[in-house]
């Protein structure tokens, strides 16, 4: 495989975490894979930001890039059975 970017590496690492820990006898679910991935690579692209530090048009447009984080969450808390 050739060498990943950090956030690719981020995502791919969180799904490998996922897949099996020490404890478990057997890997987890595909669901539950998956929504660590989709967490891991939201958290990469659209990361948590502060309420405020900005003007009206910079909290405007993190709202929208929050909305887009929200939904991606959303679906890894389905798939992952929460």
């Amino acid at each position: 495989m050739t060498e990943l970017s950090p956030q690719a590496q981020a995502v791919l690492d969180a799904a490998f975490a996922a897949y099996w820990s020490a404890e478990q006898e057997a890997p987890n679910d595909e669901g539950m894979i998956a929504a660590a991935a989709l967490r891991a690579a939201a958290d990469q692209v659209v990361p948590e930001e502060p309420l405020y530090g900005g003007d009206q048009r910079w909290m405007w447009e993190r709202d929208a890039r929050q909305a887009c984080r929200k939904k991606l969450l959303a679906i890894a808390a389905e798939l992952g059975g929460e």
